[in-house]
């Protein structure tokens, strides 16, 4: 750019960068250069020349969310090393989400990492073009760069645990799947829930799969439901350990025993699982958090990341909540 415009390197940093230290004639050739190329600078380049702290927005839902705060431990934990400043942005409603990806992507920010929401085919275009270095977490999102689990996978690696161990009505409890976000996690489990009790040759029955708010005490209600039905089931997978730990609620206020009446599965292995004893899927959540900043460092330092789709696995942790029926 710098050997067509006729200028040194510096001259273009300094027409980047806003500097009055340009002749206007300068400026307007090298302008229309950059026009000309599509250019698009470094938000984090520009900073750093500046001598200012460079700042990455972080787009996530649900703060109060174990898995979320787990992932935004990651994040944290990695931009501290870079030597970035983390903002948070809160997205409380389904209305909010576009606004607040808008807001950041015309922002300051340096680059953004969006947690949990997917990017619609008109957003990807978008963003492409925002010259904005931009990471998913938790979704796959074609066209850019992201880190995801197999939520498929993990739903069916959950139900063959319980068939394994010889159960044969087995209940699944999760999310609405029509919550406004956009969210699939706990959609995808459910298809994995399925798939895993058609691989065992089991039934599928409509009856045993309850969603609602993804809460504890909506699970224990959906729970207590189960249990009023004339065949109840002897194992439960919930979408999280969160919901996990309103089912165990729910067989314990019905004077039952887990796992001696009714195993318990859940997904994610937060802190809290380990403290309870409960049998989850894993899933990396505060690497997650983690890869996705080494991602966005090679982004913002003008690199491509080895890969643009990171696919983390998913494993069973055995506990005390599971057993033979």
């Amino acid at each position: 750019m710098a050997k067509r415009a006729d200028v040194g390197v510096g001259t273009v940093s300094r027409v980047l960068n806003g500097s009055p230290l340009v002749s206007e004639a300068t400026r307007t050739r090298v302008q229309g250069i950059i026009d000309e190329l599509g250019y698009l600078p470094s938000r984090a380049a520009q900073a750093l020349s500046r001598g200012t702290e460079a700042a990455v927005a972080v787009v996530a839902p649900y703060f109060t969310s174990p898995s979320v705060m787990m992932r935004l431990r990651g994040i944290a934990d990695g931009l501290h090393d870079l030597g970035l400043d983390l903002v948070l942005h809160a997205v409380d409603e389904p209305v909010q989400r576009d606004a607040r990806l808008a807001s950041v992507v015309k922002g300051t920010a340096a680059g953004v990492i969006v947690v949990s929401f997917a990017a619609g085919s008109g957003d990807v275009e978008r963003l492409q073009g925002s010259g904005v270095p931009i990471v998913f977490v938790d979704r796959r999102v074609e066209g850019l760069p992201h880190v995801f689990v197999d939520d498929v996978e993990g739903g069916r690696l959950a139900t063959s645990h319980l068939v394994g161990m010889g159960h044969t009505r087995i209940a699944f409890v999760g999310d609405r799947f029509d919550d406004g976000f956009g969210f699939t996690s706990s959609a995808d489990r459910a298809r994995g829930y399925r798939l895993a009790l058609s691989e065992a040759g089991l039934p599928y029955d409509p009856h045993y799969e309850r969603v609602g708010r993804p809460e504890r005490e909506e699970a224990s209600r959906l729970t207590a439901d189960l249990f009023g039905t004339s065949n109840p089931p002897t194992a439960v997978f919930a979408a999280s350990d969160l919901q996990a730990i309103g089912v165990i609620e729910a067989v314990r206020a019905a004077g039952m025993s887990v796992p001696g009446d009714v195993s318990v599965i859940g997904f994610d292995d937060i802190f809290v699982a380990r403290h309870i004893d409960l049998t989850t899927v894993r899933q990396p959540l505060v690497e997650s958090g983690q890869i996705a900043v080494a991602m966005l460092g090679d982004l913002m330092g003008g690199k491509q990341p080895e890969s643009a789709s990171v696919a983390l696995e998913t494993r069973v942790v055995t506990r005390s909540t599971t057993a033979p029926p």
